[in-house]
This record gives C-alpha cells, sequence and structure tokens, in this order.
C-alpha cells in the first residue's frame, strides 16, 4: 500500500506498473437514487485516493458496468426502474463482470434483503447509515481480494495454458469420497465434455486401451497399499477413436493413520513422442531400403531367443540366404532396379513365413523380426518352435519356391534364384557367433552344389533333408507316373466265412526306390498337401474296382477307404465322393469312409455337421482304430457312424491280458447297445478269433484271414471261397 493510504496498483494487480507510468486509482462505481447520498460517497472516497462514477438507478449502472468496467461497486437496494437485485444480477451476466465485487447497501432493519442480495450475486453487504471507517476498510479488503482474485485467476490461465501447450493435466481423487478433479487439460486428452462433476474412476478406466488396463489398475493398488508412486506410459482411445499415448505420474496422500486419503497425478500426451520415437526406431533398428530389421536389432532378438530356447529345450534354425547372380542384375539393369528387387525380395520373405515361424513381431506395422537384411543381397531367417530339423528345410524350400516366381520390374520380368545355408541350435553351435558363421558356411555349400538349394551345416541331417525333399519330389510324379497300386484285405463274417467287405490300402511302387510303405509316404503326402490327390484317386479307383467285381458276377461288397484329416477338413469332401461315384456308377451304400478316431474328435461339432452331408448320399461312416484316441460317448451317441473298428493294439493283447479283454468286451456291448458294428483289425491267431466271436464280434479282418492282395489275386479269393458274400449285417 502507498503512503498516505492510497492503493498502488501492485497492491490491486500484484506487480509494479510500466516504467515511467503512474499507477492509476481504483475506480468505483456508486450506485443510490438519493444524490446527497451519492455526493456523500463520492467526496469520502475520492478524499481516500480512489476514483467514482455516479448511478442515479440499475439501468444507468449496468451500462456504466459494460463501457467503465469498475473495480468496485456499492449497490443501493431500493431504486425505480431497476432495483438493486435486478442490477446486480445484470451485472454479473456482463462478460468480464462476473467476479467484481458488488457491496450491497441496506438499512439495519432490511435483512431479509441481504439473503435476496447473495442470491442475486452480491459479493458482500454494509448497513445504512453508513460508518466511513469502515466502509473504508470494507472496500480495501474487497479489492485486496479481487485482487488476489484475479491473481489466481491469471495463475490458473496461465497454468492452463502451459498445460494445452505441454498437452499435460493434473487430476486429484478423493480415495474415501470417489470425487475427482480434473483440470481443463484432462477433458481433452480423455474426450470428455465437462459437467458440473469430473467423471470418476471407473469411466476413466473405460477409457484406457483395453490391453493397458490391467496394467494401470495394478499400479493403482499398489499404490493405495503405501508401496511406491507409479510412473507409467499406456494408451487412451477417446470418442473419436484416435488412439493417443499417455504418461501418468501419481502418488498416494495418507492421514496421520497411515489410511490414504487422496492421489494425485498428471497425465501428459506423449503421442507425438511415441511417433519420433518409433522413426528414431526406424532408423536406428531398420534397413532404410526394404525395412527390415537391420543387423543389429536382429542380432539382440535373436541373442534373447536363443537364452529362452537354451531355458525350455527344443530346437532353433538360423537360415543364411544369398541371392544368386544378384551383381549381374544390378550391373545390368542398374542400381535402382536392384534396389527395387531387394524391395520386392523383402516383401516375399516376409509373406513366405507364416507367424509360428517368428521370434518377434515389431511395433511397427508391416514388419518382421523373423528376418533381416544382413546388408547387399544377404539376408537371415530365424526359426523357432520346430521340432526336428526337416522343419527348417520345409521353410526353406518355401522360400526359394516363393523365389523362383518371376518380378516385374519397369515392364520386364527379372528372375532370380538364392542359395540358403541352414545350422541349428544347439547341435551346430551354442552361441550367435557360431550359429551365423556356420550357416554363412552352409550358404556356400549351397552355392558350390548347383545354387537354388539348400544345405544343412551338419553332414548327418543335410542327408536325412535331402532324401526327404528327394521323396517329396518322386512323390509329386507318382500319381501322373502310374506308380501307385491298391492292394484289399478282405474283411471276412465269421459266422460265415463269407467275404462280408475289402478295404482298399495304397501301394506306392518306384521304379527305383521299389515297394515304399505307407508309413513311409503318407504323412509326407498329408504335409504337402499331396493326400487331397492321391485320396482323390483311391477313392475313384476302389470304387471302380467294386463296381467291376459286381459286374463281374461277384456278390456286392462293402468296399472301405480311409479317409485322411487332410481330406476330412476339406469343404467340398462330400461333392467330390458325390461326384465320384456318380461318375462311377457304385452304389453308395457300398462304400464306407473309415475315419480315425482323432480327427473324429478333433472339432466334434464341425464333424457332426460333415458326417451329416456324408450320411445323406448313402454312404457307411466307420470309426476307425477306436480305443486310442479319447471319444466322448455322449459325441459317439451324437456321430451318425455305422461301425467301430477296434485297434490291433487291443487285440493283440485281447488273450493274453484280462484288463484289455474287459475293455474289448465292453466296446463291443457299448457298440451293440448304440446299433453299431463291430470290426476287429489285425487278428492274427485262432484264439483271438474265438475270444472275439464269444464276446459278440462277427467281422473281422487280419492275416489270419488274408493279408492286403491285388485286385487280381483278391478276386480269385471271391471265386474261391464259399457262402454267401454278402454282409447282411451291414447292409445299407
Amino acid at each position: 500500500m502507498a503512503p498516505g493510504g492510497r492503493l498502488d496498483s501492485a497492491d490491486m494487480e500484484g506487480s509494479a506498473p510500466p516504467e515511467g507510468r503512474p499507477p492509476e486509482a481504483p475506480l468505483i462505481l456508486v450506485v443510490d437514487d438519493e444524490a446527497s447520498l451519492r455526493l456523500f460517497l463520492r467526496e469520502a472516497l475520492e478524499h481516500k485516493g480512489f476514483r467514482v462514477i455516479e448511478a442515479e438507478d440499475g439501468v444507468r449502472a449496468v451500462e456504466l458496468c459494460r463501457n467503465k468496467r469498475p473495480e468496485l461497486i456499492l449497490l443501493d437496494v431500493n431504486m425505480p426502474e431497476m432495483d438493486g437485485f435486478e442490477a446486480c444480477a445484470a451485472i454479473r451476466r456482463l462478460p468480464g463482470c462476473e467476479t467484481t465485487p458488488i457491496l450491497i447497501l441496506t438499512s439495519l432493519d432490511d435483512l431479509e434483503s441481504v439473503s435476496r442480495a447473495r442470491e442475486a450475486g452480491a459479493t458482500d453487504f454494509a448497513l445504512k447509515p453508513i460508518s466511513m471507517p469502515i466502509l473504508d476498510h470494507r472496500v480495501r479488503y474487497m479489492l485486496h481480494a479481487k485482487s488476489n482474485l484475479d491473481r489466481l485467476a491469471r495463475s490458473e490461465e496461465r497454468l492452463a495454458r502451459a498445460q494445452r501447450i505441454a498437452r499435460l493435466g493434473n487430476w486429484e481423487w478423493d480415495v474415501q469420497s470417489g470425487e475427482m478433479h480434473w483440470s481443463e487439460e484432462m477433458y481433452r486428452l480423455y474426450g470428455v465434455i465437462p459437467g458440473p462433476a469430473a467423471p470418476g474412476r471407473d469411466r476413466l478406466l473405460d477409457r484406457i486401451h483395453v490391453d493397458d488396463r490391467e496394467m494401470l489398475s495394478r499400479a493403482i493398488v499398489e499404490a493405495l497399499r503405501g508401496e511406491k508412486p507409479y510412473s507409467l506410459d499406456f494408451r487412451v482411445v477417446p470418442p473419436d477413436g484416435v488412439e493417443r499415448f499417455v504418461h501418468e505420474e501419481a502418488e498416494i496422500l495418507f492421514d496421520e493413520a497411515g489410511t490414504a486419503v487422496r492421489m494425485v497425478g498428471t497425465t501428459q500426451d506423449i503421442t507425438e513422442r511415441k511417433r519420433a520415437e518409433g522413426q528414431i526406431r526406424i532408423l536406428a533398428y531398420y534397413d532404410g531400403l526394404t525395412l527390415l530389421p537391420n543387423r543389429r536389432l536382429f542380432l539382440e532378438k535373436l541373442g534373447v531367443t536363443l537364452e529362452n530356447v537354451k531355458r525350455r529345450g527344443g530346437l532353433h534354425a538360423v537360415l543364411f540366404l544369398d541371392l544368386d547372380r544378384f551383381k549381374q542384375i544390378n550391373d545390368t539393369l542398374g542400381h535402382g532396379v536392384g534396389d527395387r528387387l531387394l524391395q520386392a525380395v523383402a516383401e516375399r520373405l516376409r509373406r513366405s513365413l507364416r507367424s509360428s515361424d517368428a521370434i518377434a513381431r515389431g511395433d511397427l506395422a508391416g514388419t518382421n523380426e523373423d528376418v533381416c537384411r544382413l546388408g547387399g543381397d544377404e539376408f537371415i531367417v530365424s526359426i523357432s518352435n520346430i521340432s526336428r530339423g526337416e522343419d527348417a528345410a520345409s521353410v526353406a524350400k518355401r522360400i526359394l519356391e516363393a523365389l523362383q516366381q518371376p518380378f516385374r520390374l519397369d515392364e520386364q520380368e527379372v528372375f532370380i534364384s538364392a542359395s540358403i545355408g541352414i545350422s541349428l541350435f544347439p547341435q551346430d553351435g551354442t552361441d550367435l557367433e557360431t550359429l551365423l558363421k556356420n550357416a554363412d558356411a552352409a550358404m556356400y555349400q549351397a552355392k558350390e552344389a548347383g545354387r537354388n538349394n539348400c544345405q544343412f551345416f551338419s553332414q548327418s541331417m543335410n542327408v536325412t533333408a535331402v532324401k526327404r525333399l528327394s521323396l517329396e519330389n518322386k512323390l509329386r510324379r507318382a500319381l501322373e507316373r502310374e506308380e501307385f497300386q491298391l492292394y484289399y484285405q478282405p474283411q471276412i463274417d465269421v459266422r460265415t466265412w463269407s467275404i462280408a467287405g475289402a478295404e482298399a490300402l495304397i501301394r506306392w511302387r518306384h521304379p527305383d526306390l521299389g515297394l515304399v510303405m505307407p508309413s513311409d509316404f503318407i504323412p509326407l503326402a498329408e504335409e504337402t498337401g499331396l493326400i487331397l490327390p492321391i485320396g482323390d484317386w483311391i477313392l475313384r479307383t476302389a470304387s471302380a474296382q467294386a463296381l467291376a467285381w459286381q459286374k463281374a458276377g461277384h456278390a456286392p461288397l462293402v468296399m472301405a477307404i480311409n479317409i485322411s484329416g487332410r481330406q476330412f477338413r476339406e469343404r467340398n469332401l462330400a461333392r467330390m465322393i458325390e461326384q465320384a461315384l456318380g461318375g462311377i456308377g457304385l452304389d453308395p451304400h457300398r462304400l464306407e469312409l473309415e475315419i480315425t478316431e482323432s480327427v473324429l474328435m478333433r472339432s466334434a461339432e464341425e464333424t457332426v455337421d460333415t458326417l451329416k452331408m456324408l450320411k445323406a448320399m448313402g454312404t457307411r461312416i466307420a470309426a476307425d482304430d477306436f480305443g486310442t484316441g479319447y471319444s466322448s460317448l455322449s459325441y459317439l451317441r451324437r456321430f451318425p457312424i455305422d461301425t467301430l473298428k477296434l485297434d490291433q493294439s487291443f487285440i493283440h493283447e485281447v488273450v493274453s491280458d484280462r484288463g484289455t479283454a474287459a475293455i474289448v468286451a465292453a466296446v463291443i456291448g457299448m457298440a451293440h447297445g448304440l446299433g453299431l458294428e463291430v470290426i476287429a483289425e489285425g487278428v492274427e491267431t485262432p484264439e483271438q478269433r474265438t475270444l472275439l466271436f464269444q464276446e459278440g464280434c462277427h467281422i473281422m479282418q487280419g492275416y489270419l484271414f488274408g493279408r492286403p492282395l491285388p485286385a487280381v489275386e483278391f478276386e480269385q479269393l471271391l471265386i474261391n471261397r464259399p457262402g454267401d458274400l454278402s454282409r447282411p449285417a451291414r447292409a445299407g
């Protein structure tokens, strides 16, 4: 306060006036319909150093407030046209006058007006007759309070502006009541429209990305337990759907008893920082041309992966890939075309690698951290979750096939191949450097072997992989070269000793390999998808043979063929079988499809639908290898099947082991109870036949009755064996 009682503007505004400019005294508006009282107040206030303007009624007071913006108003209650209450309310509605101090002047016996004045927005009141010393103090106090309020408002505005610039909000949470206070920026960060009260903690959590909620909730719980404050990055998803990254820091305030009473914190939008970090990460960890991980990132990830494999055991493969004759393409077509070729190669490598081949995924869309560009035309691929070395060879073969397709660059086709070296952890090295060195060495072996191939570092593994790949190539040509042949094993009705049916079994006679057993090539056919055309050939050949025997005068029998898991999962299986039978002319009731128990139970609900479609055609269904899986009896009851084929592992021990005999008897009884027929596979001794017959199994198959035979030899059985050759119990 300045000497002599004059209010200095530094007191009122919280800062010194501009240099060279004297402070201006506060402006006070006196409103009263009595001219004498206005004159008295004016002279008294001007004597105290204030500037004064007057209004004789409420209408004039509102006009002066709009134009002059007084810093304090002395307002009488009883006035014509517009009384003090109406004037007070009108002034409060003016922009900039929301917090202007308004002192209501009222008589001693009119205290009711005080309440009405406060409702209208008055700041305080003074009683008439007016005591100037008291009024002087009251005015100075109100101006000082207004000055403090203005400073606080300016401070809050500066803080809000700074928070908007920094995208930083602050909040406070009353732990006991659950009430929250949010700063203005918090509403923007969360996309919430400000209301009378801030949203609760539950609504806040609803805006957190679903993958980050548990992390944040856990941090809040730990903070409430007094363990520690938290500092977290997480994602917020406002109503506009534009995901934002925020950084939040919070701590708990406790009372004297150690009870958590309040949590205070700040939340800052760090989306741009995250994007910048992503760009920096691209520059630091990714190849600028192909956007594949560079050597640094790849080796870091691979090192971590190898440590994990060491702890849990298993195999891991490293593929070292070098493009064949890339320098020739680069020199001939130019480095621009060479760069685009490298980008196209990188894209094909990405597409060639399944998710199961990956060691990690980057945060960046479209990148794979299981393949990197080492430099030039060299790439490295890392393959985890493999059970054998052949799996790595399969991936390498898939890559080689993908790269063999022509690349279109600058309106011309470019052909390229690659040489791949493979090293396996742990047999080819237990550390990163050794694995890479050995994979590199194996790659040069692939170059020397003629390029466009893969080689293992381990010679023994090489032999196995090469043999498997050679067998696959031969298998692909076997169908077109008519190297497959069907053998037929009789199924005997022991009640009449007649041939009730035959099971078609495939054999592969290769000109160099000789007879290849199904156990050696069927799994490979399943894996490569070749089982689909092979299965179709089996179906058509076996059906045609059954019809040929029938036309030759032999009694109709049931032809059983095996349906693989890969075939059964095909959506068009029923249509394919229907078309095959229609083209051949075999009665569908004379065809039995044998499906293993494990395949049936793989997806029980879908299995029921597929079986119903097959049954609707009239074909018979048999559950093959029954007893080796984990069938639910409730599903077995729902499956529309006709026959259970007891697995031969039970038949081998049915005589020697009482427990096995009890299981076989129970299965036969259960099957008959469900109206199903039972076929025993692998019957080799008369004792097995007798026991099974006594338990009610009447159809048997095994070496005791006959080995699988070619069609010509099987027909001799049909000619020489007397009796009724039909199977009454299985008639369709």
